[in-house]
């Protein structure tokens, strides 16, 4: 049973929650993150027997999931007992959004997915997805690799961006100037060309694509750093690359990310990706005068 705010649900292990975790990752991590999975489903479920035209007994069905994991997943230190911080050390650092993208799980779009990033001193050493409707738990620790449902990932051996997939988002910035950019960014790739242009519609589920070997590279800008933190580290540990998009180191804050199966195609992507600088997920909180 999950105990969260007074509210108890069900929750039956998935094939992925059972299987052992390779990495040196508790098993209790995956069992959280399938539990937090299955309350998404539930959540899902609950949103989609709402009529569309009723909107705002939608969003308060989303932010009621929304608080639900938000619970859940601040319990992280409680299912990790190998943390090296207290609980209280843990939850001062939390950054939550839940579920990944509101509109993805209000629409009930298939790969929505938990992700669960660790980092000490601002560097992921241990990154969970869990892809829902699939039941894939794809785990990472830094130095030790990364698994999709105990199996490991390696990412493609792909050489050639002429014949490579690349996955990318559009984000939800509708600034005239950003969407230029967006699209100059598209109309490059496809030039270049390559072997086409794919997206799952969550930046944790394609960067798990990337580990995986399904796609090539990944880049967007505009996401956050909840989105990517554990993917970053799967790409990683699978012997893939991570990067900014104008090819100097990656920077998780800067809301700006290009991942790649080698240097080599993430390097030719460079070239052809249209910049821009979305506010940093650091950036102080505006006050008003």
């Amino acid at each position: 049973m999950v105990t969260t705010r007074g509210q108890r649900s069900e929750h039956t292990a998935t094939e992925a929650e059972t299987r052992p975790i390779p990495g040196g990752l508790s098993p209790s991590g995956g069992r959280l993150s399938s539990a937090a999975g299955s309350e998404l489903l539930e959540g899902a479920e609950r949103t989609s027997r709402t009529s569309r035209d009723s909107r705002t007994s939608r969003v308060f069905r989303t932010v009621r999931t929304d608080k639900t994991l938000e619970v859940m997943l601040l319990s992280l230190p409680s299912w990790l007992p190998w943390l090296p911080l207290p609980v209280t050390a843990c939850r001062s650092r939390c950054c939550l959004s839940t579920p990944e993208s509101h509109l993805v799980f209000v629409c009930r779009f298939p790969f929505i997915a938990i992700s669960i990033g660790f980092t000490i001193n601002k560097r992921v050493e241990v990154g969970v997805v869990y892809s829902c409707l699939e039941d894939k738990m794809f785990t990472a620790r830094r130095g030790r690799g990364a698994f999709c449902n105990g199996e490991p990932l390696q990412v493609s051996d792909q050489t050639d961006v002429h014949r490579s997939i690349i996955a990318t988002e559009f984000g939800s910035n509708r600034d005239p100037e950003v969407v230029d950019k967006i699209f100059s960014s598209l109309r490059n790739i496809l030039s270049l060309p390559v072997h086409g242009v794919r997206g799952a519609g969550t930046a944790a589920v394609n960067l798990s694509l990337v580990a995986s070997g399904c796609v090539e590279a990944y880049y967007e800008m505009g996401m956050h750093v909840w989105d990517i933190a554990a993917g970053s580290l799967l790409v990683l540990e699978a012997g893939g690359v991570v990067m900014d998009v104008d090819g100097g180191d990656a920077d998780l804050m800067s809301r700006r990310i290009l991942a790649a199966n080698n240097r080599s195609v993430a390097l030719q992507l460079v070239e052809h990706i249209a910049p821009y600088r979305p506010d940093r997920d650091d950036m102080p909180p505006a006050t008003s005068d």
